[in-house]
């Protein structure tokens, strides 16, 4: 078996957001169960990029992805929603050592309160409007399955009342990049960031910094000293 890990794909992702009766909300959608990368967990429309993403030569990644961001929530949501206004905020690479990996740029767009989702009943299957602190209890109780860049974004959104608020910060804030390694043991999983002491030696143990997510089942534990 070669060591050379498989190549992340480019692709992207949007955080559809509305204000709701009484705080923001986001747009869940539900993959289909059968589908090998996340199956039957709840997550933002997206998915890899397309020849059809690239325009012209000149196109930056950047660019390429707000597109496919924006074909995806259509496809998946029965979405349009506007390139220009949606905000880029983080970059997540799937760790190496996994069969299928992706890079891919995360964006948040606000919509009508009154959009209408309308899933595409093959990748997705089901969709919810929650507001995050709602979808990650689900989550911790088991009842909402959520990818760790989905639960980590949900726990970035979840002081914010509105889109607006949400907005401001957005626009406020560098990009992030999270490039995690991905560490297994009995009973759990623990992805490592860049800014963890134990990320090059892997060394869950090591004194130091901490930047990582420590899976027990469907607990999910956030760790952050910056």
């Amino acid at each position: 078996m070669s060591d050379i890990p498989a190549p992340a794909k480019q692709s992207a992702s949007v955080a559809v957001v509305r204000d709701g009766t009484h705080s923001l909300e986001v747009l869940m959608l539900r993959r289909n169960q059968k589908i090998t990368f996340h199956g039957g967990d709840w997550v933002f429309p997206g998915g890899r990029v397309d020849a059809c993403d690239t325009h012209t030569d000149a196109d930056s990644e950047l660019v390429i992805a707000r597109r496919t961001a924006a074909r995806e929530a259509l496809e998946e949501a029965g979405l349009e929603i506007s390139v220009e206004k949606m905000l880029p905020f983080a970059h997540w690479t799937t760790p190496a050592g996994l069969p299928k990996r992706f890079a891919t740029w995360f964006f948040a767009v606000a919509v009508d309160a009154d959009s209408a989702v309308q899933i595409d009943n093959g990748e997705i299957v089901d969709h919810r409007w929650l507001a995050p602190q709602a979808a990650l209890h689900l989550h911790e109780e088991g009842e909402l399955s959520l990818p760790a860049p989905t639960y980590v974004t949900l726990l970035g959104f979840e002081k914010f009342a509105n889109c607006a608020a949400l907005n401001a910060h957005l626009c406020d804030i560098e990009i992030e990049h999270f490039a995690p390694r991905l560490i297994k043991f009995d009973g759990g999983r623990c992805t490592l960031y860049t800014e963890d002491a134990g990320y090059e030696t892997l060394d869950m143990d090591v004194p130091g910094a901490r930047h990582r997510v420590v899976v027990h089942g469907t607990k999910f534990e956030y760790l952050r000293d910056f």
